[in-house]
């Protein structure tokens, strides 16, 4: 297996058609989702004058997500993946479509926007869940290489040329487009994937008759293994590391003006590309799972160098250094993670861990900004990778014992192997 591993290319990635299909799917998503949060913010500032509000329908884009993830993501195991893609995304469509209508109220909007942000986790969650089926295990990590070094590259250039379209046309026409993107991602993947049966309900330890007791039992399910247990923690602490993007205006604003914070909020999505391509290409599978726990913790570190006061070079290059390793050890962190799972109860423990994850990254900014206004902000962000890099350490050590019980390749005692069902 190992050598399989060696051998696998982001060319043999790319040669597999289903791949090809999601991936495209995904790009034409992202771009288009940067391009309607530039459009939401000009709308409802334009209309409203209030950076609160505008603040909040912002948040509205990806807040809710944690209840689809909890709530929702299960679906993904009750259906056949691919139809769960298409529907969601259809969905999608449609709610944007309204929003992009001139007049709507803003807080029809509002609901509209929210609406859309909790179908994107049970749509995240089946997409996870099936790239194992379409890549199998030794090219699982490729792919999601490949899948974060464009979503990177479609954020900046969403946000970019989000910006210069939306300055040279009305901001509902920037919404339309991203309704346009969503309704050609449900045809590349009706038309590029196959159709795969639902996952063995019987089988399922994550699933059951409703979504919450669903969601209990996936949470039971992932608390009773120490292994699970570490990928989880893992994946949730690199969440935690990128809060100077969240304190970046405060940070950057001393070293440099305006400007600075444009180079900071760059620093993490330039490293996190060359994280994911050294990480993905180079790093063999085996070798990659043993290693996710030491990468977790190192994630930290590069910010515990704020607590010295770098200037703007340095510190963008402690960001990216932090994005680069950050992003390894969530790819690899996420991989492990499928490849212990049941094949039938994949979607809802993935929904749940990608909550976690989107929920660490949305109030550790908040509650570093609260003690940034007691003490400043880079001895915040130092003391955050202090505190980080010592919990890495100790779920790190727990990662190494849970893998000497259940070695690289095996899998939870019950589970169906990966690309079964």
């Amino acid at each position: 297996m190992g050598d399989v591993s060696k051998r696998a290319t982001f060319g043999s990635v790319f040669a597999v058609g289903e791949f090809r299909a999601l991936w495209s799917a995904e790009l034409l998503s992202v771009a288009g989702d940067q391009l309607a949060r530039v459009a939401l913010s000009v709308l409802v500032y334009g209309r409203t004058h209030s950076a609160a509000l505008t603040g909040l329908t912002y948040a509205l884009t990806f807040v809710p997500s944690l209840a689809g993830g909890v709530f929702l993501a299960g679906l993904a195991d009750r259906f056949p993946r691919r139809d769960i893609m298409v529907v969601i995304d259809l969905a999608r469509m449609a709610l944007i479509a309204l929003a992009a209508l001139p007049g709507t109220p803003l807080v029809v909007l509002g609901a509209l926007v929210a609406g859309v942000s909790l179908v994107n986790a049970p749509f995240k969650a089946a997409q996870l869940a099936l790239l194992p089926d379409v890549l199998g295990a030794d090219r699982y990590v490729l792919g999601m290489a490949l899948r974060t070094i464009t979503n990177q590259s479609a954020q900046l250039a969403g946000f970019a040329g989000g910006g210069l379209l939306v300055a040279a046309v009305d901001p509902h026409i920037g919404l339309a487009l991203d309704a346009v993107t969503f309704g050609a991602s449900a045809v590349v993947i009706w038309l590029g994937v196959d159709r795969r049966a639902a996952p063995a309900i019987d089988s399922a330890p994550a699933v059951n008759k409703s979504p919450l007791a669903s969601s209990a039992t996936a949470v039971r399910f992932i608390a009773a293994n120490r292994a699970l247990r570490s990928l989880i923690v893992m994946s949730w602490l690199t969440g935690l590391f990128i809060v100077y993007e969240g304190l970046a205006a405060p940070y950057a604003m001393p070293l440099g003006g305006n400007a600075a914070v444009g180079v900071v909020l760059a620093s993490d999505p330039l490293g996190a590309m060359v994280g994911a391509f050294v990480w993905g290409r180079f790093v063999p599978r085996e070798l990659g799972a043993r290693l996710v726990g030491v990468v977790t913790l190192l994630a930290g570190v590069p910010l515990i160098g704020c607590l010295f006061r770098p200037g703007l070079a340095v510190s963008t290059v402690l960001f990216a250094t932090a994005g680069a390793l950050g992003t390894a050890a969530l790819m690899q962190s996420t991989a492990s993670f499928v490849e212990l799972l049941p094949h039938s109860g994949r979607a809802q423990a993935l929904g749940l861990s990608n909550s976690g994850l989107t929920t660490v990254m949305g109030l550790s900014p908040f509650a570093a900004g609260a003690v940034a206004d007691h003490l400043d902000t880079a001895t915040t962000i130092g003391l955050v990778g202090v505190v980080g890099t010592l919990i890495g350490a100790g779920v790190a050590a727990t990662w190494r014992r849970a893998l000497a019980a259940t070695p690289v390749g095996a899998r939870i005692p019950g589970a169906q192997p990966a690309g079964e069902g």
